[in-house]
């Protein structure tokens, strides 16, 4: 005990002096035997450490349940609801926009101490037209509290959000949110878990009442009640569970077990024996199961009323994985050698070289600032790091940590832990390190291709400047906003996820840049293929005296399989000398440049297999621009005598209503092509599954209020890409051409 004090004296930097005689003596074995649970330390504090996510559902409840973990962990003093009467907003909505709407649009980190646990949070949108803030926070989490609505269930973007897990390999907790909701049922929530998300969950709580009655909740695991007392549920008060509901417990705590024994073998062994587990055993196997994402815990509550969010607290501490237990794989790629995977090291001495991944960028009011979290070694302000892409070398010289808008310096990071640096010039899924010789990068982020157009101009012409900063900004910030000028219809094109999408950063230039934009009617991102094989055989040849060009292109271009249509492949089949293969990469440059602007309605090209079989060149005239204008030409041969089609991008369309509107909500959806995939209803309540064009969802919102009493509320997501009606077809057709000739009699006009 006497040995246990004077280290924590000298771990508290006591000076060798200022020790007693008699434990000076001793100094030198405690520091020896600091020096041997240096290493336990570190893994106790890596153990110590939590790194999760927030993610739902819109209107689930995600920040309202941050503020509550705020709130109960000590990080801020008073909570605030998300559209509460006092104006201020929740604290992790720190954009005025997201608290006027009441929407989270940004993810935003912090983090907050628990039973000596640092966790650190990242509160993501719900909107699927932020989908890349939630795949961006997963990439980096090691794993995530899953908030489902007792009264919704599971929903469309709860599906994305699902997927966006299963893809990093994050493993979840289930949090059933607004049991004090009109129609909660937290027993259809966890059939829908198990049912459409095909996971393997059991209850670890059940709710002592639902509705207005919901009193609190029972730990099945400890067998015990739990009641939240006090202004804002601060108290928790342990009790006997209530006799009306012991036996529902305990056929509720038999079936966890057999979940769990199923997940886990030493569980499973006990089981089988017929031996009754004590909590120790059920715990660690929960545990072990939740780490191999072969079980999710099911936990429940209500955040807006104060109940459930402590023991949601402990379950994050007891069944999510340390940085310790995730293990984490950087590639190294040499020339001439296969790409190999290295595994980094989570401890936290700092004696293996830095490692880290910048997820995040954001424009602040010192500068650009880049989230990073931290995956080997450790980081000190005033160190040099190397963004393994673009070989730069950059001095560290201010290390932030987050507390949503706020931030706290720091001296140095380690593995494990999410920070911020300024001035960092990147890209969103870069690679840092402090030794360049490792050439380690880390799998960038999965970054979904945009699906709505519009045109975009700002309202006074002198806000030019304005206007070309903040979409410069916007587009490195956010890699699903794209930005270009199409010079045909001479307009500024803006492209994102949805209409939400593109109208809050035209509204934040607005506010942010005093920029005020119109935006024109959006656009859809159609596409164009082949239905049927076509051959080619194209001779260029151009002789104007000196060097001339040659060159002969022959094969067959021809659809892709239907789950292959978004892409476009080159397949060099060749053989001899008839197309030297130093100009077959010009033949690819050629189709893939046609490929960019098809000749039937001006939309890209896609679904499509260029094939080169043989050829002819000249020993002198042949160049490879004469094969990228061979297989231009090519290509248009195709666009004249093949069988094209425009496909027409196709959402997944989710609609909750009251049931008194089901039949007004089909027939919307019939009159905009949609196709109902499936139906559910519960409690006066309908859900209707639809998969719609989404050339015909525009306007739908305010339809769907108008004719549902403002009761309606649907959610959409991209599916997939499939042939347009012949209608839309002869439409789009018939408008480029318009649109054709009339740039065609321009250029003769100034020509003239």
């Amino acid at each position: 005990m006497h040995r246990m004090n004077l280290c924590k004296n000298v771990g508290n930097h006591c000076t060798f002096r200022s020790l007693s005689k008699g434990n000076r003596q001793n100094a030198k074995e405690v520091l020896r035997l600091m020096a041997s649970y240096a290493k336990y330390a570190e893994h106790k504090e890596l153990e110590l450490i939590r790194n999760i996510g927030i993610s739902a559902h819109i209107d689930s409840g995600k920040t309202t349940l941050t503020e509550r973990i705020l709130f109960y962990t000590g990080r801020i003093a008073q909570m605030h609801e998300v559209k509460g009467k006092d104006n201020v907003g929740a604290t992790m909505d720190s954009m005025e926009l997201e608290r006027q709407r009441g929407i989270t649009i940004q993810s935003a980190a912090t983090y907050t101490l628990w039973k000596d646990h640092n966790i650190n949070i990242i509160d993501t949108p719900g909107h699927v037209d932020f989908t890349v803030e939630v795949e961006r926070a997963l990439r980096v989490l090691d794993g995530a509290i899953l908030v489902l609505c007792a009264v919704g269930g599971v929903q469309s973007q709860t599906l994305t959000v699902n997927r966006q897990m299963k893809r990093y390999n994050v493993p979840c907790l289930a949090f059933i949110n607004k049991l004090d909701r009109l129609g909660a049922n937290h027993i259809r929530v966890l059939s829908q878990l198990r049912s459409k998300l095909g996971h393997n969950a059991a209850f670890l709580q059940l709710p002592i009442g639902l509705e207005g009655e919901t009193k609190g909740l029972v730990d099945l695991v400890e067998r015990k009640a739990l009641y939240f007392e006090g202004q804002y549920g601060e108290l928790v008060r342990e009790d006997e569970i209530p006799a009306n509901m012991r036996s529902e417990c305990e056929d509720r705590r038999q079936e966890l077990v057999e979940h769990v024994s199923n997940a886990d073998d030493i569980l499973g062994e006990i089981f089988l024996e017929e031996k009754i587990p004590n909590e120790k055993e059920i715990r660690g196997a929960i545990r072990r199961a939740c780490l191999k994402r072969a079980f999710t815990p099911v936990l429940v509550g209500t955040a807006l009323k104060n109940k459930g969010v402590q023991p949601l607290l402990d379950a994050v501490v007891s069944y999510l994985p340390s940085p310790g237990e995730v293990e984490n794989v950087a590639l190294r790629e040499e020339e001439g050698k296969e790409t190999e995977r290295v595994v980094l090291s989570p401890l936290r001495n700092g004696e293996h070289p830095f490692v880290g991944l910048a997820f995040k960028l954001e424009a602040g009011k010192f500068g650009q600032l880049t989230y990073l979290r931290c995956y080997q070694g450790k980081l000190s302000k005033g160190d040099n790091i190397f963004n393994t892409r673009t070989k730069r070398k950059v001095r560290v010289a201010r290390l932030v940590r987050l507390h949503s808008n706020e931030m706290e310096d720091v001296s140095e990071v380690y593995a494990g832990d999410i920070f911020a640096l300024f001035g960092v010039d990147c890209a969103s899924g870069d690679t840092f390190v402090t030794d360049p010789k490792l050439n380690l990068s880390m799998e960038s982020i999965f970054v979904p291709d945009p699906v709505v157009s519009m045109s975009i101009v700002p309202s006074n012409s002198k806000d030019r400047d304005n206007f070309s900063k903040a979409v410069a900004r916007f587009t490195k910030e956010d890699p699903t906003f794209h930005f270009f000028y199409d010079p045909d219809n001479k307009e500024t094109i803006v492209s994102g996820m949805g209409e939400l999408h593109l109208e809050i950063y035209a509204q934040r230039m607005e506010r942010e840049y005093n920029c005020p934009v119109k935006l024109g009617k959006p656009k859809v991102s159609f596409r164009e293929t082949l239905v049927a094989p076509c051959s080619f055989d194209y001779l260029h040849k151009k002789q104007s005296g000196g060097a001339g060009q040659y060159a002969r292109v022959t094969g067959i271009m021809e659809p892709l399989p239907p789950h292959q249509n978004t892409t476009i492949e080159f397949v060099d089949e060749t053989t001899g000398t008839n197309v030297p293969k130093q100009f077959v990469p010009g033949v690819e440059k050629g189709f893939r440049m046609m490929a960019e602007k098809g000749l039937l309605s001006g939309h890209k090209l896609s679904g499509v297999r260029f094939r080169l079989q043989d050829g002819a060149h000249h020993i002198v005239d042949s160049s490879e621009l004469a094969f990228m204008l061979a297989a231009q030409g090519a290509v248009k041969e195709v666009f004249e005598f093949g069988h094209w089609q425009i496909l027409e991008p196709i959402m997944l369309v989710e609609v909750t209503a009251p049931e008194e509107f089901q039949g007004a909500v089909l027939g919307q959806l019939s009159k905009r092509h949609g196709i109902v995939t499936g139906t559910d209803g519960t409690e006066g309540w309908f859900t209707i599954y639809a998969e719609v064009p989404l050339n015909d969802m525009f306007g739908y919102a305010s339809e769907l209020r108008s004719s549902t009493q403002g009761k309606g509320e649907f959610s959409m997501e991209y599916s997939r890409y499939s042939p347009a009606l012949p209608s839309i077809q002869e439409k789009l057709v018939a408008q480029y051409q318009e649109s054709m000739g009339i740039t065609q009699q321009q250029q003769k006009k100034r020509k003239n």
